[in-house]
């Protein structure tokens, strides 16, 4: 009987640390193949391309580009990935982004070890997995509502996606002038962003901003900042 091909899978986190705990966790399952860890964002959207995994393992709070909208990049470029969102953060607001872009599932940190060969495996096979409180808090539909493409989506603030990159650069301490060459757009437009996101969110001041990004997991509240 011919054995089934190994289900191949990305590694994306900034942290060595991590990375490592969940290496070693793949290696014992023989059904499993690693292709390529990346450590930031724009490293996976490249890597993702190239190597065509079947599952990708994303960390959300990333510095320069988070793996939200990592993983709306690589999706756009092939929408038959399966992404599965890794975070510190399980609130709410992290489970309305990650429906809202395509990703199919989300692990605790604090639970990966031990859920993360089933969780591959079922979102390989095309279903949905996340970890186990998130689906009890979920099942009991607590501030959960659908929006009209079906994302799963709970009351609240939400930011464009090009809000949210603006808000993450500027929550990293770059300037408007960086921010406007990395995304590629005018000062001018930087500067409109910045300023709806802060009314929306009704924020005044750049260290409110970085509260908010560090409490939304747009970025992590010890940030290493990489000059691209």
């Amino acid at each position: 009987m011919r054995r089934a091909r190994p289900i191949t899978v990305l590694l994306t986190d900034d942290h060595a640390l991590v990375r490592t705990g969940l290496r070693k966790v793949l290696l014992t399952d023989s059904q499993i193949r690693i292709v390529g860890e990346a450590k930031n964002g724009r490293e996976a959207v490249k890597m993702a391309r190239a190597l065509r995994p079947d599952v990708i393992l994303m960390d959300i709070a990333m510095p320069v580009l988070n793996g939200l909208e990592a993983t709306r990049l690589i999706l756009a470029a092939n929408p038959k990935a399966r992404v599965l969102m890794l975070s510190a953060y399980s609130d709410d607001a992290y489970i309305e982004r990650m429906s809202a872009i395509g990703a199919v599932g989300f692990l605790e940190k604090t639970t990966a070890s031990e859920l993360l060969p089933q969780a591959i495996r079922s979102v390989f096979k095309g279903q949905l997995f996340f970890s186990p409180a998130i689906s009890r808090r979920m099942a009991r539909g607590k501030n959960w509502s659908r929006d009209s493409a079906g994302a799963l989506k709970p009351d609240g603030v939400s930011l464009t996606a090009k809000a949210t990159k603006v808000v993450q650069l500027a929550a990293e301490g770059m300037g408007n002038p960086r921010i406007a060459a990395i995304l590629d757009l005018s000062i001018k437009t930087v500067v409109r962003h910045r300023r709806q996101a802060m009314d929306k969110l009704n924020l005044h001041e750049t260290a409110d901003l970085t509260r908010y990004a560090i409490a939304q997991g747009i970025i992590e509240n010890r940030v290493e900042l990489k000059i691209v």
